[in-house]
């Protein structure tokens, strides 16, 4: 095969690659460990990501990526070069054409940023989607042929809202709340309430394995493990359920009001197709516990999760790729 076509979604978490007839061929974390010194790279992906809180000091562990936008131009580019050259063979004669998936509130100086990023990182054309509609298109809607629906896709760093009809992206927000921010309310809650310190990669874990969102929700316990903020030392505390729920009311509290916005504003008609459709929730963010639930409850629309949230976004710039000619309207390209 001499010439390739790539999608990849970019994301503030994860960075997920997508080969046009392959599938999807890389899902790796949006981490980069480098030297502070020589500012050399000395690990990228789950490599890097191992390497959180276990470095020495000349030793940084970063995301390029934040709140869904390039932060650290080029250590994204060399992010980007790395992957694409880790699933392209080394016999291909032509550089490929990409397709980037990106927020949907993200400014024209952020898009060239992400354009110009893909075209240094190796491709001969680069061409843009917007998350919600990725995501739309990742779940089995038909854009030619779908009537009013809301895709709320929550991501790492970002939370898309978007309304969509026959005719494309009618409405579209793009909130900086995510997994990120989830995490980080943990870590915060902990801190306040038990005076114990964790990290990260311990919220996250604790996000996974016992955390909701949902008042009602049934609780569990685990024990976690960090340090004593007044002592210094060791300690561990039992962590519920309600605890984490209580950590996250507040950023939950920022989606649900911007779904409300985004019904608030929403044209009639499309609103009681909405109603009939429900809300679709795609995104690793999603996964959390008693968020379809929460957001049944408080607008009085069934919303549910996709099968395969984490992987709507990409398996819908897939999907763009096979159909760019009909989709050309609603995308925008650099080459």
């Amino acid at each position: 095969m001499t010439a390739y076509d790539i999608g990849i979604d970019l994301g503030t978490a994860n960075v997920l690659v997508y080969v046009k007839g392959k599938g999807i061929v890389l899902d790796e974390p949006s981490y980069v460990a480098r030297n502070t010194k020589t500012h050399e790279v000395v690990a990228v992906g789950e490599e890097a990501r191992i390497m959180l809180g276990r470095t020495p000091e000349d030793i940084e562990v970063i995301r390029p990526l934040q709140d869904g936008v390039i932060a650290d131009y080029d250590t994204t580019e060399f992010m980007l070069r790395y992957y694409i050259k880790s699933i392209l063979p080394a016999s291909m004669l032509f550089r490929p054409r990409i397709v980037v998936c990106v927020p949907s509130g993200i400014t024209p100086v952020e898009k060239r940023a992400v354009l110009e990023a893909a075209l240094q990182a190796g491709a001969r054309k680069t061409v843009l989607i917007e998350e919600p509609l990725a995501a739309a298109l990742g779940t089995g809607l038909d854009k030619a042929k779908s009537q009013g629906a809301m895709v709320v896709d929550v991501g790492g760093g970002t939370t898309d809202i978007a309304v969509l009809c026959s005719t494309g992206v009618v409405l579209s927000e793009s909130l900086r709340v995510g997994g990120d921010l989830f995490d980080a309310a943990i870590v915060n809650h902990l801190r306040r309430r038990s005076k114990l310190l964790i990290g990260t990669v311990t919220a996250e874990e604790l996000k996974i394995q016992i955390g909701t969102v949902d008042r009602k929700a049934q609780g569990s316990e685990t024990l976690v493990r960090g340090r004593d903020t007044v002592t210094g030392l060791p300690k561990a505390v039992m962590v519920t359920s309600k605890d984490v729920q209580r950590a996250l009311e507040r950023p939950v509290r920022k989606i649900i009001e911007g779904i409300k916005d985004m019904l608030e504003k929403t044209p009639p008609e499309l609103v009681a197709e909405i109603i009939d459709h429900g809300i679709i929730l795609t995104g690793g963010g999603a996964m959390i516990n008693g968020l379809d639930r929460l957001i049944t409850r408080v607008t009085g629309i069934a919303a549910y999760l996709v099968d395969n949230p984490r992987y709507s976004v990409i398996l819908g710039t897939g999907r763009a790729l096979r159909e760019m000619g009909h989709l050309q309207d609603t995308l925008e390209e650099l080459q």
